[in-house]
């Protein structure tokens, strides 16, 4: 391996190591591999194109269009494009992605779930500081210089985790790499001066050739190189521990007892619990969460909600920012309530004890809750009824980690006919959770309208969304769907009919407001499992969001579109089928019935509250209301156009060749021909030299490229016809009909007798394409030349032209 192959890896390697760094800002070290594998890829790309060579700023040019094709064709289509066709999926799609990704960052409470966006941001700045890196120190030789865009990426990377136990493992990885990369470079520095000397070889070394570093004993430079190198790393790793004082910094953040990680695994953090929702479903660990014990006549039903979700701006749901006042010793009335489902409510309580690895800054509780006994600094959002831990210090809030504390909440018992008679919302509620972005898609209210037609009141439209999405609609849960953000997303999953909680909760919330039914959408815990014992186990994979739609005289209620195993409809809002009687007629369709739906009937035998959790086999389809039934001519074009442009990307060296050698041999010179001819030899690995003459030129051809006798025939004859041209007598006419077809045979010879990558490279990556590169240097400096002249002529003749004293 060439010197400047081995820098190559070595390069690769320090920025692989050092991105190490980086697994402790997520919760999943599966991005690594696949940034390993396309910054092997991008340094791949710079050895050939170096090899080749190509100019250095193409040479980087190159490893960057490479690099970016790469992340597009495996990130493109995961985002929320605005757009048709492959610019919409590579670039529209691809921007919209990355800009997720950075909204991400910004919620995700470290570590932070693996998002296609941040795995996005985590690739991309890998392969870019891997391709400045290679640039320094492999391109310009400068590797000394390569260290700075490590030290920013392990900086950042050390910041944003805030040090740690491992903080020290990833600077060792980190300095390790750095030094290797710099003993390399030294050393293929000192192999260019030729023999490397050393210490004087050891007794026996001489007569078996390992004196002087021949036999892989390390020369005296490098063993003292790597000595330096080992000893300061030693003293950076070994100082802070022994210095108290200087604990911080790079090598570790300061870390109060109170913040750490109490269980097993780390903890599980998130300043908007919605954020972890998904990953919380998908996890491995179940892990145990919550226990509560509760005295509720219904502890199937009560769920434990953290927080509302009151604004959709256009991209996403989020809780809009209210002020937090004290924690009252009893909390305020729920809005909405009234006589007489207050009169029927029963007040419940509930003790419920967190895990020591359960960092969250809301607190999980019933609602709506009447008291709370906790201890620690805590504040009150009202409008949303949750209780939120306040600031202890810089970057240090309270949560819920290990607390124990008791919750009095009421179990409300509305009826479908209290629901159903509730009269119109109070104007300022109305105004204020039915606003939608203007940009929603118009299918998201038409659909609503469609499920809900023939409705009289806001319940029945509710029940019928509901159902729309739970029963009867075609939907499937499927907590691997990605999330999505945007207006688009909700038009998205109605086309799909697939997603989890998160997309059926969204929806319903944003179907309800279209119709003018105040909603928001609430995330926290089904639940859970009761135990023998009579506690209750909260685990991870109870997370869960469900809408919540506003009543008068009843307030925020809840509804249950998701189809998921394990999930109750609320009472209320099921469909009621009276018991038939021998003299009664045929008893009335349920309440949610009244009207046909959009979706397929269910068979009288399954019930819609076991058909929800698909105990009733698949339900049909309903028809896809998405449009389209396959892409537009203009879509099929692009598409077209652009696997032309990839797949044609390589052969453009193939084809400036070809077009190249039909010129230069259809004029019929000599001279062109003789130009073409050392060209094709060149690439065949015959380099030209421009000092012999073409008889001796020829023979050089014939000998380095080991032609048979029929071809080195022809190029001796084309380097006879060039000597007449230079030597004949002015106005001769040199006449050679055969002159293309000699240039031919003897091309057809060079490639014959080279083996097969040889052959591949001198049509594909031709060693003359040089020559468009020195034609470009070429011509900037003429016109650099020019341009200067020109200013030169025109400032002297300014300063002629000027005004002259008296």
């Amino acid at each position: 391996m060439s010197g400047r192959a081995k820098l190559t890896l070595f390069a690769a390697l320090a920025t692989l190591l050092t991105s190490w760094s980086l697994n402790a800002l997520v919760d999943s070290q599966a991005w690594l591999l696949q940034a390993a594998l396309l910054l092997a890829v991008q340094s791949a790309v710079g050895a050939g194109a170096r090899r080749v060579p190509l100019a250095r700023a193409l040479t980087v040019a190159a490893q960057a269009l490479v690099s970016l094709l790469l992340l597009a064709f495996l990130y493109a289509g995961k985002g929320e494009s605005h757009g048709d066709g492959p610019l919409a999926y590579l670039v529209t799609d691809f921007g919209a992605l990355f800009g997720q990704g950075l909204r991400d960052v910004g919620e995700f409470a470290i570590p932070a779930p693996l998002t296609d966006g941040i795995k996005l941001l985590l690739v991309s700045g890998v392969l870019l500081i891997g391709l400045l890196v290679d640039t320094l120190a492999v391109t310009l030789r400068t590797a000394a210089a390569a260290g700075l865009p490590l030290l920013a990426l392990y900086s950042v990377a050390s910041g944003l985790a805030g040090g740690g136990g491992a903080s020290w493992f990833s600077f060792l990885l980190a300095g390790c790499g750095y030094l290797m990369l710099l003993l390399s470079e030294g050393r293929d520095r000192l192999a260019q001066w030729g023999r490397v000397f050393g210490a004087a070889p050891r007794r026996g070394a001489a007569d078996s050739g390992l004196a002087n570093g021949a036999g892989g004993q390390a020369t005296a430079p490098v063993k003292f190189g790597r000595r330096i190198g080992a000893v300061t790393l030693g003293l950076a790793l070994v100082v802070p521990a022994v210095l108290p004082s200087l604990g911080g910094g790079l090598l570790g953040g300061t870390q109060d007892s109170d913040e750490s990680g109490g269980g097993v695994g780390g903890t599980i953090s998130a300043v908007n619990p919605l954020v972890s929702l998904q990953s919380n479903l998908n996890a491995q660990d179940n892990r145990v969460i919550l226990k509560y014990r509760t005295n509720s006549p219904q502890q199937a039903e009560q769920y434990l909600r953290i927080l509302a979700l009151d604004e959709f701006n256009g991209v996403k749901w989020e809780a809009s920012g209210r002020a937090l006042v004290d924690v009252p010793e009893k909390l305020p009335d729920p809005p909405g309530l009234r006589a007489p489902v207050s009169r029927s409510a029963v007040e419940v309580t509930t003790s419920v004890s967190a895990a020591d690895y359960y960092t969250q800054r809301y607190l999980p509780m019933p609602y709506p809750a009447t008291s709370v006994d906790i201890g620690g600094k805590w504040r009150f959002e009202p409008a949303g009824r949750t209780l939120v831990g306040d600031q202890l210090g810089r970057d240090k809030f309270q949560n819920v980690q290990g607390a124990e504390y008791t919750v009095r909440s009421l179990l409300l018992k509305p009826t479908a006919q209290q629901l159903q008679n509730a009269p119109e919302p109070d104007p300022a509620v109305q105004q204020e959770y039915t606003k939608l972005p203007d940009n929603l898609p118009a299918v998201v209210a038409e659909t609503a309208r469609q499920v809900t037609q023939g409705s009289k009141d806001d319940y029945t439209r509710a029940v019928k969304l509901q159902d729309y999405f739970a029963v009867n609609g075609g939907f499937r849960y499927n907590t691997k769907t990605a999330s999505g953000t945007g207006p688009q997303a909700v038009a998205r999953f109605l086309a799909d009919k697939e997603g989890f909680c998160v997309h059926f909760a969204f929806s319903m919330a944003a179907m309800s407001r279209s119709l003018g039914i105040p909603a928001r959408v609430a995330v926290g815990f089904t639940p859970g499992e009761k135990q023998s014992d009579g506690n209750v186990n909260v685990s991870m994979r109870d997370a869960h969001a469900w809408p919540e739609l506003y009543f008068e005289g009843v307030g925020w209620t809840r509804f249950e579109p998701t189809p998921r195993s394990g999930i109750n409809i609320p009472e209320y809002s099921r469909a009621q089928t009276p018991a038939a009687q021998p003299s009664a007629p045929a008893p009335l369709p349920s309440q949610s019935a009244a009207q046909p739906s959009t979706g397929p009937t269910a068979t009288p035998e399954c019930p819609p509250n076991l058909k929800k959790i698909g105990e009733c086999g698949t339900a049909a389809a309903a028809p896809d209301t998405g449009g389209g039934g396959g892409p537009s001519v203009t879509t099929f074009l692009g598409w077209a156009a652009l696997a032309v442009a990839v797949l044609g990307l390589p052969l453009l060296p193939l084809l400036w060749r070809t077009r190249l050698r039909a010129r230069r041999l259809a004029t019929g010179e000599v001279l062109t021909a003789w130009r073409e001819l050392g060209d094709t030899a060149w690439d065949a690995g015959v380099l030209p030299d421009e000092a012999l003459s073409p008889r001796r030129a020829a023979s050089r051809i014939v000998d380095l490229g080991r032609l048979d006798a029929e071809s080195a025939a022809a190029v001796h004859r084309v380097a006879g016809a060039v000597e007449r041209a230079l030597y004949a007598p002015p106005g001769a006419e040199v006449s050679y009909p055969e002159l293309a077809d000699d240039v031919l045979l003897a091309r057809t010879g060079l490639l014959e007798s080279a083996d097969r990558l040889p052959r591949l490279r001198a049509l594909l990556l031709p060693r003359s394409a040089a020559r468009v590169s020195w034609a470009l240097t070429a011509r900037r400096t003429a016109v650099a030349t020019a341009v200067s002249a020109y200013l030169t002529t025109l400032r002297s003749r300014l300063l002629k032209a000027g005004p002259t004293g008296d």
